[in-house]
């Protein structure tokens, strides 16, 4: 009895056996010969990566990677326009509840020459120490090629490329017209003080400090000590010093302030070739100077610039002339004033 029930079972198992091979036949007639079953599957890759759906797939991720080109046709001038070489934000300073600058805003694009005018006590010294970092804001931002130095120390922004020079010279009066010069270069040049080095040495520095030497027309004099020097010639080192460092914006205060009519109009000259390139800013009170050497002119009257503008334009304006130019000039061409010269 139990070896017939072995042997059905056995015949059971052979039956089912069959009918799973007859059922995987088909599948095994599409499938290449191969010693590994495992292998089966691969022939389906290829078949997937041709499928339609991953195509869309990739169409639909598409668009994930563009957000980027639209925003480069929305504001296409700022993508290629040059940042300002100088630029003035809603800038203000107080002193405790006096307030000296008042929101002023200024942009001066590079390569310009720019005069800042305005009566005694208007605020353009105290600018001046704002823009250079003597003073720091009470508010407002100010910009150095579209960069802030709101907060930076005089020598850091100097090193970020703005240098200014003062209404009294600041020179080594017992050192030489070079001296000075190469002083201002060794600095620019990231020398630093080292025993072991000597300044006879140093070919970049003093052939820099010749060169400008030479651009400040004072290569004659270039051995004599700054303290021997005439008035006009300590004027002219010391825009020497302001641009030896290579500077790109340059502050002047005052340059021309107690020179001759001939001695100005000389430095006038000198201005210009130096600064050649360069963008410039300065106070200054002689009109003949302003007028003569400034592509554009800002007034500032009470810590406001209330015109900013070309030297024909300012001097039309009728709130300049009222604050500070005055009508001098209108008064002087009027019939009554010819008659009163009579």
């Amino acid at each position: 009895m139990n070896t017939r029930g072995t042997i059905e079972g056995a015949m059971e198992k052979g039956a089912a056996q069959q009918r799973a091979d007859h059922m995987q036949a088909p599948a095994a007639a599409q499938t290449p010969a191969s010693p590994a079953p495992t292998q089966s599957p691969a022939p389906a890759a290829p078949m997937a990566a041709a499928a339609p759906v991953p195509a869309a797939a990739a169409r639909s991720a598409a668009p994930a990677s563009l957000p980027a080109s639209p925003k480069s046709p929305a504001r296409p001038g700022n993508a290629s326009a040059a940042p300002m070489a100088l630029e003035l934000r809603d800038l203000c300073k107080r002193f405790g509840r006096t307030e000296i600058i008042r929101n002023t805003n200024l942009a001066v694009a590079k390569g310009e020459r720019i005069a800042i005018i305005g009566p005694n006590g208007a605020g353009k010294s105290t600018l001046f120490n704002l823009i250079s970092g003597r003073f720091e804001p009470s508010s407002g931002q100010i910009l150095l090629a579209g960069k802030p130095i709101n907060g930076l120390k005089p020598f850091e922004i100097n090193r970020k490329g703005l240098a200014r020079s003062f209404q009294v010279s600041n020179l080594f009066t017992r050192l030489s017209v070079f001296e000075n010069i190469r002083c201002a270069v060794l600095w620019s040049l990231g020398y630093r003080y080292s025993f072991w080095k000597f300044l006879a040495g140093m070919k970049d520095a003093n052939d820099r400090a010749d060169e400008v030497v030479a651009m400040i027309k004072l290569d004659r004099r270039r051995d004599v000590l700054a303290m021997n020097l005439t008035y006009a010639e300590q004027r002219a080192l010391e825009i020497g010093i302001t641009i030896a460092g290579g500077a790109d914006v340059i502050l002047l205060d005052e340059p021309t302030a107690g020179m001759s009519h001939s001695e100005t109009d000389r430095f006038v000259d000198l201005i210009r070739e130096v600064t050649v390139g360069k963008t410039l800013l300065t106070v200054e009170h002689d009109m003949g100077v302003v007028f003569g050497l400034a592509d554009k002119i800002a007034v500032l009257v009470y810590g406001e610039v209330i015109a900013f503008d070309t030297p024909d334009k300012v001097r039309a304006d009728a709130r300049v002339k009222e604050a500070y130019l005055g009508d001098l000039a209108d008064d002087a061409a009027s019939p009554a004033a010819q008659t009163e010269g009579h």
